[in-house]
């Protein structure tokens, strides 16, 4: 049963990365926090951080001098159960299957996503998540960073790519056929009632069906399972398409205190003020990060350059085919 701490009442903001391709949000990690809170019926408003494109922070959920962070205490799913302001899992640990199906979610599937995101595809969809915002040289470099470093944490080099996706794409096309089974004809995966599970398994369905482009491998393994696509094209409706809907949460644009704001327009009359609330340090410390980012990203930059050419040309596959891929 869900379990909706005391502090449902006061106000919580979700801030995620931009929306895209017909998505509140674009972000594969973003999306299913939003879906949670959604299938929750917890209300929250919803704001986008443009400033850190790659920073492992976002999503976060804040709300007064509370902020539960992406990169602290498992996640901020994770982190919300844990201090008892929202949980759809309490009674689904001793289910039978539940630690399979959460263990080829967010493995077996969250490798397959992050490979068809920065390597087996033509890179634009991670693009226009996570740098549509920076200048081009910027963007494109930290893409092929990003990309690099995917490959190395996936164990991928130029003597095993291929063996490598073959078995990337064998655990994406066995964890799908057994969450199609396990689905049915059901609603939600466990007991026809909804689950973080729900939650992380249709945000990554939905990154796929609608971000990634047709010649995508990995689109094609899902759409072999049409009780999956259903599902997913359900509570998309359900969710997302009817969110403006007076029976379900409300849920606003906003900017985040993380972000800056815009100043008052230039109309006669000045704007009141109003009482700031005092901003927690880790606040500050990510507000203060704000104005040193366009140049820590030009380090970075020069430094994965200089990487890249005191490195063996093999090692980075870096070659003319790789950027025609990505930007071609």
């Amino acid at each position: 049963m869900e379990q909706v701490g005391e502090r449902e009442s006061e106000e919580f903001t979700l801030v995620a990365r931009k929306p895209y391709f017909d998505l509140p949000t674009a972000c594969p990690v973003c999306l299913p926090l939003f879906i949670y809170l959604k299938l929750a019926h917890f209300p929250f408003r919803l704001s986008f951080n443009s400033i850190f494109p790659d920073s492992d922070q976002i999503p976060y959920v804040e709300s007064g001098t509370y902020v539960a962070y992406n990169n602290e205490n498992g996640g901020v799913i994770e982190r919300l159960k844990q201090d008892g302001i929202v949980d759809l899992d309490s009674e689904f640990h001793s289910v039978p299957d539940w630690v399979t199906m959460k263990a080829m979610i967010s493995s077996w599937l969250a490798d397959a996503m992050m490979y068809e995101l920065w390597v087996g595809s033509d890179g634009k969809s991670a693009y226009k998540i996570y740098y549509s915002d920076l200048s081009w040289p910027i963007g494109k470099v930290l893409f092929l960073k990003q990309s690099y470093s995917v490959k190395q944490r996936l164990g991928i080099t130029k003597d095993n790519a291929e063996p490598r996706e073959h078995e990337i794409y064998k655990r994406a096309k066995i964890a799908y056929g057994a969450l199609s089974t396990r689905l049915g004809d059901q609603n939600f995966l466990f007991d026809d009632r909804p689950s973080s599970l729900d939650a992380t398994f249709l945000g990554h369905v939905l990154v796929i069906l609608h971000a990634l482009p047709e010649t995508s491998v990995l689109r094609s393994k899902l759409l072999e399972h049409n009780n999956i696509v259903r599902y997913a094209d359900k509570l998309k409706m359900e969710l997302i398409e009817s969110s403006s809907s007076s029976s379900g949460p409300q849920i606003h644009s906003v900017p985040s205190s993380s972000t800056p704001k815009r100043g008052p327009s230039n109309g006669s009359s000045k704007p009141k003020s109003k009482p700031k609330r005092e901003k927690t340090e880790e606040e500050k410390k990510f507000k203060r990060r704000a104005k040193y980012f366009l140049a820590a990203q030009l380090l970075a930059v020069l430094l994965f350059l200089s990487v890249m050419g005191g490195s063996d040309a093999d090692d980075m596959e870096l070659d003319d085919e790789d950027e025609g891929i990505v930007y071609g």
